[in-house]
């Protein structure tokens, strides 16, 4: 399958560190899956405003295109301002809705208290269920207190949890091989 692990934000490294471990632990999985990293900030984003997908610039398509035609996604965001950042929101406000129908999606996300998991919850959840994802359980919220000055992750509580989430990510990546979605 065809993962594509979605860097939420356009600062920072601390999702990106989440996605790098997350990238080893599918590795280790016994069945073989192709990754790709889409980070964000490599993009020149436009605002989306409802126009056909084909009158964005050339990044915007390659990035719709890119989120549409992967089998699945591990999400991370960070939590600014008690929110998912407008960049993430842009991208899904992009997306057809038909395009990640019955696709497993994993969420990790990073926030200054632990109290901004609920951003997961009210924000992030309702987001996929629109669009019908196969969510997993079990997503994987850190603090800065999981992660050393310079943005390593340092906390083995955090990594099993990972580990744990791509195991059940890769159970619900075959569930979903057995969908056949309408579209």
């Amino acid at each position: 399958m065809k993962i594509l692990l979605l860097n939420g934000t356009i600062v920072g490294k601390k999702t990106r560190t989440l996605l790098d471990e997350i990238e080893k632990y599918i590795q280790q999985l016994p069945t073989e899956h192709t990754t790709k990293v889409v980070a964000l900030e490599n993009y020149e984003l436009q605002f989306v405003d409802g126009r056909p997908a084909e009158e964005y610039n050339d990044d915007m398509r390659r990035l719709i295109h890119e989120i549409e035609e992967a089998d699945a996604y591990v999400i991370a965001t960070p939590v600014f301002q008690g929110s998912i950042p407008g960049t993430l929101k842009n991208v899904f406000d992009a997306v057809s809705p038909l395009a990640m129908r019955y696709k497993p999606v994993s969420i990790v996300a990073n926030g200054g208290t632990l109290q901004h998991h609920l951003v997961v919850e009210n924000q992030l959840k309702p987001i996929l269920n629109y669009f019908r994802c196969m969510v997993t359980p079990n997503y994987v919220y850190t603090h800065t207190n999981h992660f050393s000055t310079q943005g390593e992750l340092i906390d083995e509580d955090v990594r099993n949890r990972l580990k744990e989430m791509t195991v059940v990510f890769d159970q619900y990546m075959q569930m979903s091989r057995e969908l056949e979605p309408d579209k």
